[in-house]
């Protein structure tokens, strides 16, 4: 019998959002579902992934990458005016700088999000498999 599941990974230190990182990879996003709730200092990210906690899988699975404490939010090479652009995500790379923490969310193209944020808190969850 092969069981299906949706994961659902907290990350709050630097090795748990590398662990996100490596499953994110090669993701695939597009610009009008990238959010930033600056009121309520979430950032989400609706992406397209390979389910790489089992071996091999060729799965698709759509996911909900969201970051928690955030303080503001910057862009490079993106732009927003054009809404079905997909972006690739390569990496999540987290730097620590006085009190607080900087994320950087990197793409292909050369595009970069920088989210400064209070404390690591950082989720991502499953929504549904994709079907080809």
């Amino acid at each position: 019998m092969n069981k299906s599941y949706f994961a659902k990974i907290i990350a709050k230190d630097q090795q748990g959002l590398q662990m996100i990182s490596a499953y994110c990879s090669e993701s695939k996003i597009k610009i009008n579902e990238i959010k930033y709730l600056k009121k309520n200092k979430i950032f989400l990210l609706s992406l397209q992934r390979l389910k790489k906690e089992l071996d091999n899988s060729k799965n698709k699975i759509n996911s909900i990458l969201k970051f928690e404490y955030i303080n503001s939010s910057r862009s490079k090479n993106i732009n927003q005016n054009i809404a079905d652009t997909i972006i690739e995500l390569l990496a999540i790379d987290i730097f620590k700088r006085d009190y607080h923490y900087e994320i950087r969310l990197l793409f292909s193209n050369n595009a970069i999000i920088t989210l400064n944020a209070e404390i690591i808190e950082v989720t991502l969850e499953d929504q549904k498999k994709i079907n080809d």
